[in-house]
């Protein structure tokens, strides 16, 4: 039975850490952990050569995503941001199949004809997130971005991040059943308040991997997922092997389940 897909975000080691070592740095962690794909992050690139990192991912059989902090829509303007066209070019420079955006400011006025003529000049896969801000974290807009996307026929997928949703008080259910089949990527991670009421992204529960699962169930079959929680240790390698394992399980019962 073949595995889901599972992509380690670089963020879980800590910025400073990441920063500290460069990218590069996790390729071999990442393949001995059984990590099937890698994301890179724009907000966390130091000195890293993008052709270098492309043929180190290959070279172990990893494939990747590119994640730019960049909002695909920007505050009164109808067309796509103009950073888009550079950031699928770099996307592609550091050998990603997929760009990982955030959604920025959708209004009924945007243009989607711009947008469907600047992925048609790339072969990477353009993924939108929900953040964790007002205009971009939350179900509504992503259901009309998503109902326009479907009638223009556009190859633009969803990146659901589990744990954003709680930043404005939405329920993960509820947007998993509203946008579930949009979904090609899954960012994983828990959440907590801190005592100062600040929210932070933590390793799952078991009550969370319950509640992942069946998250799962409203996704196409086999969905890419990520790790996007901290992964903080002596032993790294570990650590991420077991984590890669957690998440390739999510979903799996219900294909044993079909086969029974």
């Amino acid at each position: 039975m073949n595995k889901p897909p599972v992509s380690i975000s670089l963020s879980s080691y800590g910025a400073d850490l990441v920063r500290q070592r460069g990218q590069g740095s996790f390729v071999d962690l990442l393949a001995a952990a059984g990590a099937t794909r890698i994301e890179w992050r724009e907000e966390l690139l130091t000195h890293e050569e993008p052709a270098q990192l492309a043929d180190a991912t290959q070279a172990r059989g990893l494939e990747s995503v590119y994640s730019s902090p960049m909002e695909l829509w920007l505050a009164g303007q109808s067309r796509p941001n103009p950073e888009l066209a550079t950031t699928l070019q770099r996307a592609q420079a550091f050998g990603a199949k997929w760009l990982k955006v955030s959604f920025g400011y959708f209004t009924d006025n945007n243009d989607l004809q711009a947008l469907a003529r600047l992925l048609t000049q790339s072969p990477v896969q353009l993924l939108v997130e929900n953040d964790q801000t007002l205009h971009g974290g939350r179900i509504e807009p992503f259901q009309r971005f998503f109902g326009e996307v479907e009638q223009h026929n556009l190859p633009i997928k969803m990146t659901f991040d589990i744990g954003n949703w709680q930043w404005q008080d939405q329920s993960a259910a509820s947007a998993a059943r509203a946008l579930g089949r949009h979904v090609g990527y899954v960012h994983c991670k828990a959440v907590a308040r801190r005592a100062d009421g600040k929210l932070v992204a933590m390793p799952p529960s078991a009550s969370d991997l319950h509640l992942w699962e069946q998250l799962l169930r409203h996704m196409a079959q086999g969905v890419m997922r990520a790790v996007e929680y901290p992964l903080q240790g002596d032993d790294l390698v570990q650590l991420t092997t077991e984590h890669v394992a957690t998440l390739a399980r999510l979903g799996q019962s219900r294909l044993e389940n079909a086969h029974v």
